[in-house]
């Protein structure tokens, strides 16, 4: 069938898991067991054939099985619009992550051509009241859904600016120095502002036209101090006329890495800041969700779901709606819980699996 779903995951010496095979459809997967199981991982491995560094955010040596730490690979079937690609994943005694699709050797930023990967994990249960750069980086992350080369320009740009940071640090103060970094910070910033608002429109029409059992968010793009410039001719004259202050500070003060993401529950006129735990956790659902429907109209499928312990806190009306949103997109969505009973209301229209621990080693078994 069309769409974007794994066929079979294998695991082998990553974290709790020393040897894993899993053969699955395209429905959603509902995995279940004891706290420290394993149930995570199991998702943090798939959130890996994503570019990035995974939910977890981990490097390669933290991701690999303890005490052996021999490293670790990861294989997966992935079937994307009527093509089907072999990829492995795999880090070798602590060294960097390596990616092989198709049997050829390829830089991550690879699979964002391929896969469409989305996540909601509990800790990013705080995203409202926090500070920005978790509201950035989920930002970047949806951004990234749509814009796979958004991610060069993030990267780009930070080191431009770790450069021109550098120069501040030292108290550069001749021009010459600035100019060309500047050029490059103001070139690969005013992309990644454009990205971002892009991604923000995508979202709005996502939300507008759909129904709904989740709290519509109103999303702003800000700037913690000031406004971002308007191109990127505006910015590279911003960052000259900023030099001196910069000086002072010994960083860099304006553009997209001051930004931030204000949301608004709709319905209420509240700041999602000064919501409920209850509405703050319905928010990001909705986002996820209206992602999600972005995704399926610019990509061409629904993105695959990784949704850590979502059920546990939503209560049986709202578990509902969301496992009949999940079906509704035909996404494949993989999510965790610790008791069968948080996804009853899904009965077949998912396959279920438990995770067990036994003498430090994950066991993974279908029901």
């Amino acid at each position: 069938m069309a769409g974007l779903w794994f066929s079979q995951l294998t695991l082998s010496y990553f974290r709790s898991h020393k040897s894993a095979w899993l053969d699955v459809d395209a429905r959603p997967v509902a995995i279940h067991g004891p706290n420290g199981a394993g149930k995570t991982n199991l998702i943090e491995a798939v959130s890996l054939f994503s570019p990035g560094r995974g939910l977890r955010r981990s490097s390669a040596q933290e991701m690999a099985r303890r005490p052996e730490a021999l490293g670790w690979k990861l294989t997966g079937l992935l079937h994307s619009l009527h093509q089907v690609h072999e990829i492995e994943i795999w880090s070798e005694e602590g060294g960097a992550r390596q990616v092989r699709i198709d049997g050829k050797a390829t830089a991550q930023l690879a699979l964002g051509r391929i896969a469409r990967v989305l996540w909601l994990i509990p800790a990013m249960d705080r995203l409202w009241i926090e500070g920005a750069e978790g509201r950035r980086r989920f930002l970047d992350r949806m951004t990234m859904s749509f814009l796979p080369s958004h991610a060069d320009a993030v990267l780009a740009y930070d080191k431009a600016m770790r450069e021109r940071n550098r120069l501040l640090k030292d108290q550069v103060r001749d021009a010459h120095w600035y100019t060309a970094l500047e050029g490059q910070m103001a070139e690969r910033g005013a992309e990644i502002d454009a990205g971002r608002r892009a991604a923000l429109a995508q979202i709005h029409a996502a939300q507008q036209a759909a129904e709904t059992s989740f709290p519509v968010a109103e999303l702003e793009l800000t700037a913690t101090e000031g406004e971002m410039p308007e191109d990127e001719s505006a910015y590279r004259d911003a960052l000259a006329e900023s030099r001196f202050r910069d000086l002072v500070a010994g960083r860099t003060l304006i553009g997209p890495h001051r930004a931030d993401l204000y949301g608004v529950y709709a319905a209420k006129g509240v700041p999602a800041r000064d919501c409920s735990t209850g509405e703050q956790k319905a928010l990001l659902v909705s986002l996820i969700l209206a992602n999600a429907r972005g995704l399926m109209r610019d990509f061409g499928a629904p993105p695959i779901l990784l949704l850590d312990e979502v059920a546990a806190h939503l209560d049986a009306d709202r578990r509902a709606a969301l496992y009949d949103e999940i079906c509704g997109l035909g996404a494949q969505a993989w999510m965790t819980g610790t008791g069968a009973e948080l996804f009853a209301e899904l009965g077949n229209r998912a396959q279920h699996f438990v995770v067990t621990e036994a003498q430090n080693v994950s066991q993974i078994d279908q029901r």
